[in-house]
C-alpha cells in the first residue's frame, strides 16, 4: 500500500477528501496526519510531500470549501434576479443548504480554529465568498436614502452572523433543530425583521 501511495494519481486531493471524511466523523481536532494517510491509502510519510502538517491539510480543505461556498452563493444570487430582495433572501437559504450538503467543508471553514488571514490563498477564497453577500446587500440597500443606508459590509456581516447562528444552533443536528420551526423559517423571519427595521420591507410584508 505504501508503494502504491507514492504513485497516487492525485494524492493531494485524496488526502483532502480523507480529511473531510475524518472531520465529519471526529471533528477538526480529532484525527492525525497518519489517520488521514491511512484513509487515503498511502504511507504515514506520504502526506508530508504535499502538506506541512495537519493544520495545513485542514486549511486546504477549508479553502476548497470557500471556493464551493462562493459558487453556491453566486448561483443563489443570480446577478440580483428576479429582484434585489429575492436574490438577497436566496443567499441566506444558500448558506443553510451549503452547511447541510458540505458539513466537512463547513467545519473546516468555520469550526477548526484556523486563522484565515494567516493563509493568503484561504483568505482570498473567503473574501470572494463574502463579496457575493456584500454585492447583494449593496444592491438591496440602494433603495434607502444615503443618510439611512448602512455600509454594505456591515449589512452583509449582520446577515452572515444571523445565518451562521441559525446553522450552529438549529441545523446540522444541533439540539435546537428539534424546535417547532425549521432553520429556513427562523432565518427568513429574522431577515424579514432586520429588513423591516431598515425600512426595506413594509411592516405588513
Amino acid at each position: 500500500m505504501s508503494k502504491r501511495g507514492y504513485h497516487h494519481g492525485n494524492l493531494r486531493q485524496a488526502l483532502v477528501d480523507a480529511t473531510l471524511a475524518l472531520i465529519e466523523e471526529t471533528g477538526p481536532q480529532g484525527f492525525t496526519m497518519a489517520e488521514a494517510a491511512k484513509r487515503a491509502g498511502v504511507s504515514a510519510a506520504a502526506p508530508y510531500r504535499h502538506f506541512k502538517g495537519r493544520e495545513d491539510l485542514i486549511a486546504e480543505a477549508a479553502r476548497q470549501g470557500f471556493v464551493i461556498f462562493a459558487e453556491v452563493m453566486d448561483a443563489a444570487y443570480d446577478d440580483g434576479r428576479p429582484s434585489a430582495l429575492a436574490a438577497f433572501e436566496a443567499t441566506g437559504r444558500a448558506y443553510l443548504a451549503f452547511a447541510r450538503k458540505h458539513p466537512g467543508h463547513y467545519i473546516a471553514m468555520f469550526e477548526s480554529g484556523l486563522s484565515i488571514n494567516a493563509n493568503p490563498e484561504l483568505a482570498l477564497a473567503a473574501s470572494r465568498a463574502r463579496e457575493t453577500l456584500n454585492r447583494a446587500a449593496q444592491a438591496l440597500s440602494e433603495h434607502l436614502p444615503p443618510d439611512r443606508r448602512p455600509p454594505a459590509a456591515m449589512f452583509s456581516a449582520h446577515i452572515w452572523a444571523m445565518s451562521h447562528g441559525v446553522v450552529e444552533l438549529f441545523a446540522r443536528g444541533a439540539p435546537g433543530a428539534k424546535g417547532p420551526f425549521t432553520p429556513e423559517e427562523l432565518l427568513e423571519s429574522g431577515i424579514g425583521i432586520y429588513l423591516r427595521g431598515l425600512g426595506l420591507l413594509s411592516p405588513d410584508a
